[in-house]
Protein backbone atom coordinates (compact mmCIF):
# COMPACT_ATOMS: atom_id res chain seq x y z
CA UNK A 1 0.00 0.00 0.00
CA UNK A 2 2.94 2.58 0.48
CA UNK A 3 4.53 1.55 -2.57
CA UNK A 4 1.50 2.25 -4.67
CA UNK A 5 1.06 5.57 -2.21
CA UNK A 6 4.59 6.68 -3.32
CA UNK A 7 4.20 5.76 -7.19
CA UNK A 8 1.27 7.66 -7.08
CA UNK A 9 3.02 10.81 -5.51
CA UNK A 10 5.80 10.37 -7.86
CA UNK A 11 3.05 10.43 -11.06
CA UNK A 12 1.98 14.01 -9.66
CA UNK A 13 5.08 15.60 -8.81
CA UNK A 14 6.46 14.52 -12.83
CA UNK A 15 2.99 15.78 -14.59
CA UNK A 16 2.79 19.43 -14.89
CA UNK A 17 0.41 21.19 -13.38
CA UNK A 18 -2.45 22.03 -15.42
CA UNK A 19 -1.93 20.00 -18.72
CA UNK A 20 -1.93 21.45 -22.24
CA UNK A 21 -1.86 20.38 -25.30
CA UNK A 22 -0.94 21.35 -28.84
CA UNK A 23 -3.32 21.17 -31.97
CA UNK A 24 -1.37 21.68 -34.59
CA UNK A 25 -1.44 21.47 -38.54
CA UNK A 26 0.44 22.65 -41.61
CA UNK A 27 -1.11 24.35 -44.87
CA UNK A 28 -0.34 22.10 -47.15
CA UNK A 29 0.77 17.79 -46.93
CA UNK A 30 2.91 18.05 -49.94
CA UNK A 31 4.73 20.48 -52.42
CA UNK A 32 5.27 19.55 -55.71
CA UNK A 33 8.70 20.55 -57.63
CA UNK A 34 8.10 21.27 -61.11
CA UNK A 35 10.77 22.74 -63.54
CA UNK A 36 9.46 26.42 -62.69
CA UNK A 37 9.42 25.29 -58.73
CA UNK A 38 11.23 28.18 -57.15
CA UNK A 39 10.49 27.81 -53.26
CA UNK A 40 7.45 27.39 -51.47
CA UNK A 41 5.97 29.32 -48.12
CA UNK A 42 4.27 26.92 -45.80
CA UNK A 43 2.26 27.59 -42.30
CA UNK A 44 1.89 26.01 -39.49
CA UNK A 45 -0.43 27.01 -37.02
CA UNK A 46 -2.28 25.53 -34.28
CA UNK A 47 -3.72 26.24 -31.06
CA UNK A 48 -3.33 25.34 -27.14
CA UNK A 49 -5.93 23.79 -25.25
CA UNK A 50 -6.43 21.74 -22.31
CA UNK A 51 -5.70 17.83 -22.15
CA UNK A 52 -8.37 15.67 -22.43
CA UNK A 53 -10.40 15.35 -19.04
CA UNK A 54 -8.71 18.51 -17.42
CA UNK A 55 -10.36 20.70 -16.40
CA UNK A 56 -8.51 23.51 -15.59
CA UNK A 57 -8.36 26.85 -18.41
CA UNK A 58 -5.66 26.93 -20.27
CA UNK A 59 -3.73 30.35 -19.33
CA UNK A 60 -0.53 31.85 -20.40
CA UNK A 61 1.57 33.83 -21.53
CA UNK A 62 3.38 30.69 -23.61
CA UNK A 63 6.43 30.24 -25.71
CA UNK A 64 6.75 28.31 -28.93
CA UNK A 65 9.85 26.65 -30.63
CA UNK A 66 9.20 24.73 -34.26
CA UNK A 67 11.79 22.82 -35.91
CA UNK A 68 11.25 21.69 -39.26
CA UNK A 69 13.79 18.57 -40.08
CA UNK A 70 14.11 17.73 -43.85
CA UNK A 71 15.06 14.30 -45.01
CA UNK A 72 18.30 13.10 -43.40
CA UNK A 73 21.35 12.03 -44.83
CA UNK A 74 25.50 11.32 -44.17
CA UNK A 75 27.14 14.12 -45.34
CA UNK A 76 31.20 14.52 -45.11
CA UNK A 77 32.66 17.60 -44.28
CA UNK A 78 35.87 17.78 -46.17
CA UNK A 79 39.28 20.24 -44.97
CA UNK A 80 41.20 21.40 -48.24
CA UNK A 81 45.43 22.45 -47.31
CA UNK A 82 47.21 23.91 -49.95
CA UNK A 83 50.48 21.82 -50.36
CA UNK A 84 53.32 22.81 -52.53
CA UNK A 85 50.51 24.69 -54.94
CA UNK A 86 47.88 22.06 -55.01
CA UNK A 87 44.81 22.11 -52.98
CA UNK A 88 44.27 18.97 -51.68
CA UNK A 89 41.62 17.09 -49.32
CA UNK A 90 43.78 16.52 -46.00
CA UNK A 91 40.79 15.87 -44.03
CA UNK A 92 37.31 14.34 -43.65
CA UNK A 93 34.82 13.71 -41.07
CA UNK A 94 31.10 11.74 -42.17
CA UNK A 95 28.52 13.04 -40.00
CA UNK A 96 25.55 10.67 -40.25
CA UNK A 97 21.70 11.29 -40.10
CA UNK A 98 22.23 14.78 -40.88
CA UNK A 99 19.54 16.72 -41.80
CA UNK A 100 19.27 17.89 -45.57
CA UNK A 101 16.92 20.72 -44.49
CA UNK A 102 16.82 22.57 -40.93
CA UNK A 103 14.90 25.60 -39.91
CA UNK A 104 14.32 26.44 -35.88
CA UNK A 105 11.39 29.40 -35.52
CA UNK A 106 10.49 30.93 -32.35
CA UNK A 107 8.51 34.07 -30.77
CA UNK A 108 11.48 35.10 -29.13
CA UNK A 109 15.16 34.34 -28.36
CA UNK A 110 15.41 30.42 -27.70
CA UNK A 111 17.38 31.24 -24.92
CA UNK A 112 15.33 33.55 -23.42
CA UNK A 113 12.90 30.59 -23.60
CA UNK A 114 14.46 27.92 -21.76
CA UNK A 115 17.37 26.83 -20.40
CA UNK A 116 20.43 25.62 -22.49
CA UNK A 117 20.46 22.15 -21.44
CA UNK A 118 16.74 21.77 -22.00
CA UNK A 119 17.69 22.82 -25.69
CA UNK A 120 20.70 20.50 -25.98
CA UNK A 121 18.64 17.83 -25.00
CA UNK A 122 15.95 17.92 -27.56
CA UNK A 123 19.05 19.00 -29.99
CA UNK A 124 17.26 22.63 -30.84
CA UNK A 125 20.21 24.27 -31.63
CA UNK A 126 21.70 24.45 -35.31
CA UNK A 127 25.12 23.05 -33.99
CA UNK A 128 23.89 20.60 -32.83
CA UNK A 129 22.44 18.53 -35.66
CA UNK A 130 26.07 17.72 -36.43
CA UNK A 131 26.03 15.19 -33.86
CA UNK A 132 29.70 13.26 -32.69
CA UNK A 133 31.49 11.19 -34.68
CA UNK A 134 33.35 8.57 -32.94
CA UNK A 135 35.64 8.01 -35.90
CA UNK A 136 36.85 11.40 -36.01
CA UNK A 137 36.95 12.35 -31.87
CA UNK A 138 35.61 14.53 -30.11
CA UNK A 139 37.77 18.07 -30.94
CA UNK A 140 36.67 17.09 -35.30
CA UNK A 141 33.93 16.61 -34.75
CA UNK A 142 33.46 20.29 -32.92
CA UNK A 143 35.26 21.56 -35.58
CA UNK A 144 34.19 20.04 -38.98
CA UNK A 145 30.49 20.38 -37.85
CA UNK A 146 30.77 23.80 -36.62
CA UNK A 147 31.89 24.60 -40.24
CA UNK A 148 29.16 22.37 -41.78
CA UNK A 149 26.34 23.82 -40.31
CA UNK A 150 28.20 27.47 -41.38
CA UNK A 151 27.96 26.58 -45.03
CA UNK A 152 24.42 25.02 -44.54
CA UNK A 153 23.60 28.32 -43.55
CA UNK A 154 25.25 30.45 -46.30
CA UNK A 155 22.95 27.81 -48.37
CA UNK A 156 19.88 28.78 -46.66
CA UNK A 157 19.61 24.92 -45.82
CA UNK A 158 20.02 25.88 -42.11
CA UNK A 159 18.37 29.36 -40.45
CA UNK A 160 17.20 30.28 -37.29
CA UNK A 161 14.43 33.19 -37.47
CA UNK A 162 13.34 34.13 -33.79
CA UNK A 163 10.33 36.10 -34.70
CA UNK A 164 8.40 33.84 -36.74
CA UNK A 165 6.29 32.24 -34.28
CA UNK A 166 3.44 34.63 -33.97
CA UNK A 167 1.07 34.15 -31.18
CA UNK A 168 -2.54 35.74 -32.66
CA UNK A 169 -3.98 35.33 -28.76
CA UNK A 170 -2.93 33.71 -25.30
CA UNK A 171 -3.72 30.51 -27.31
CA UNK A 172 -3.00 30.36 -30.87
CA UNK A 173 -0.25 31.26 -32.85
CA UNK A 174 1.10 30.27 -36.61
CA UNK A 175 4.13 30.25 -38.00
CA UNK A 176 5.24 30.17 -41.91
CA UNK A 177 8.42 28.20 -42.85
CA UNK A 178 10.36 29.08 -46.33
CA UNK A 179 11.15 26.14 -48.45
CA UNK A 180 14.25 27.11 -51.24
CA UNK A 181 14.37 26.74 -54.62
CA UNK A 182 16.93 23.96 -54.24
CA UNK A 183 14.41 21.97 -51.40
CA UNK A 184 15.94 18.58 -51.27
CA UNK A 185 12.45 16.10 -52.09
CA UNK A 186 11.89 13.77 -49.25
CA UNK A 187 9.42 13.70 -45.60
CA UNK A 188 9.99 16.80 -43.78
CA UNK A 189 8.81 16.59 -40.14
CA UNK A 190 7.94 19.88 -38.09
CA UNK A 191 8.21 19.40 -34.53
CA UNK A 192 6.46 22.06 -32.06
CA UNK A 193 7.94 22.60 -28.15
CA UNK A 194 5.22 24.85 -26.05
CA UNK A 195 7.05 26.22 -23.06
CA UNK A 196 5.83 27.73 -19.87
CA UNK A 197 8.11 29.51 -17.13
CA UNK A 198 11.06 28.04 -19.23
CA UNK A 199 9.75 24.61 -18.88
CA UNK A 200 8.45 22.21 -21.31
CA UNK A 201 5.04 21.48 -21.05
CA UNK A 202 4.08 19.85 -24.56
CA UNK A 203 5.15 18.08 -27.60
CA UNK A 204 3.53 17.67 -31.15
CA UNK A 205 4.92 16.24 -34.27
CA UNK A 206 3.85 17.47 -37.98
CA UNK A 207 4.76 16.13 -41.07
CA UNK A 208 4.60 17.33 -45.01
CA UNK A 209 6.31 15.76 -47.64
CA UNK A 210 8.47 17.57 -50.76
CA UNK A 211 8.68 15.40 -54.50
CA UNK A 212 8.98 15.75 -57.78
CA UNK A 213 6.43 15.20 -60.02
CA UNK A 214 6.46 14.95 -64.18
CA UNK A 215 9.61 14.73 -65.68
CA UNK A 216 11.62 15.75 -63.37
CA UNK A 217 10.50 12.39 -61.50
CA UNK A 218 11.28 10.74 -64.27
CA UNK A 219 15.20 11.97 -64.51
CA UNK A 220 15.68 11.53 -60.59
CA UNK A 221 13.94 7.84 -60.61
CA UNK A 222 16.19 6.96 -63.55
CA UNK A 223 19.32 8.22 -62.71
CA UNK A 224 18.57 6.05 -59.21
CA UNK A 225 17.25 2.99 -60.81
CA UNK A 226 19.50 2.90 -63.82
CA UNK A 227 22.48 4.93 -63.05
CA UNK A 228 24.43 2.80 -65.97
CA UNK A 229 22.15 3.90 -68.87
CA UNK A 230 21.31 7.17 -67.65
CA UNK A 231 25.34 8.08 -67.83
CA UNK A 232 25.24 6.73 -71.46
CA UNK A 233 22.39 8.66 -72.25
CA UNK A 234 23.53 11.60 -70.89
CA UNK A 235 27.08 11.32 -72.51
CA UNK A 236 25.13 10.66 -75.85
CA UNK A 237 23.18 13.73 -75.74
CA UNK A 238 26.14 16.07 -75.04
CA UNK A 239 27.86 14.28 -77.89
CA UNK A 240 24.90 14.93 -80.24
CA UNK A 241 24.34 18.78 -78.53
CA UNK A 242 27.77 19.61 -79.59
CA UNK A 243 27.83 18.35 -82.68
CA UNK A 244 24.51 20.20 -83.30
CA UNK A 245 25.79 23.23 -82.31
CA UNK A 246 29.13 22.79 -84.52
CA UNK A 247 26.68 22.42 -87.42
CA UNK A 248 24.45 25.42 -86.99
CA UNK A 249 27.37 28.03 -86.02
CA UNK A 250 29.68 26.85 -88.96
CA UNK A 251 26.82 27.86 -91.31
Amino acid sequence: MRLLLAAGLMLVLVLPAGAQQIISQVSREEVAITSSFTGETLTLFGSIEPEAGSTEAVSGPFHMIITVTGPLQNRVARRKTNEFGIWLNTAEVTFEAFPSFYQVLSDTHIDDITDKVTLAEREIPLENQARYSAKAGWWNSLVFGSELVRLMQQKGQFKLNEQAVVFRSDTFYFAQVSLPGDAPPGAYIAHSYLFKDKQLIAEKTDGFSVRKIGFERFLGQSARQFPLLYGLVCVVLALFVGWLGGVVFKR
